[in-house]
């Protein structure tokens, strides 16, 4: 039987580790933020527009143009005026806490995968640092 198997052990523990995930209170915080932000026209355009502007600013550093003071001071500004909007700030936090977790879920299962066994703090410690395979960035085909 495959290990992916719908029926399989493995996918059973997963499915409990999401809903174990799904259920936390932390977790359901960062959601809610997440909906508010999304639900907020005023916010989300907010924050497109300074995002949008931010992009099209360094598109013109990379292709060499001269950004002018005034650019820069009205991009300042509107992001200044921006990282003020309590709903653009909680879902900034949320969105850095939510990806921190995806990336700590990922690594405990990629060396897992890799080491055959649960990784020990002090291997996950290392890969934080930079340590272990591949300079901490896992992932098999680098020759480790």
């Amino acid at each position: 039987m495959s290990t992916v198997a719908e029926e399989s052990a493995v996918i059973a523990k997963t499915k409990e580790l999401c809903a174990e995930i799904a259920a936390d209170p932390e977790f359901i915080r960062l959601q809610k933020s997440v909906e508010t932000f999304l639900g907020d026209d005023a916010a989300r355009l907010q924050y497109q527009s300074v995002h949008q502007r931010g992009e099209e600013l360094h598109q013109k550093k990379h292709a060499g143009i001269e950004l002018s003071d005034a650019e820069i001071r009205d991009f300042e500004a509107a992001r200044e005026t921006l990282f003020q909007n309590k709903i653009v700030l909680n879902f900034l936090q949320a969105q850095k806490e939510l990806e921190e977790l995806q990336s700590e879920i990922g690594k405990y299962v990629g060396m897992t995968l890799e080491l055959g066994r649960v990784p020990t703090d002090e291997e996950m410690e290392e890969s934080h640092s930079g340590g272990g395979c591949c300079g901490g960035h896992g992932g098999g085909g680098c020759g480790c």
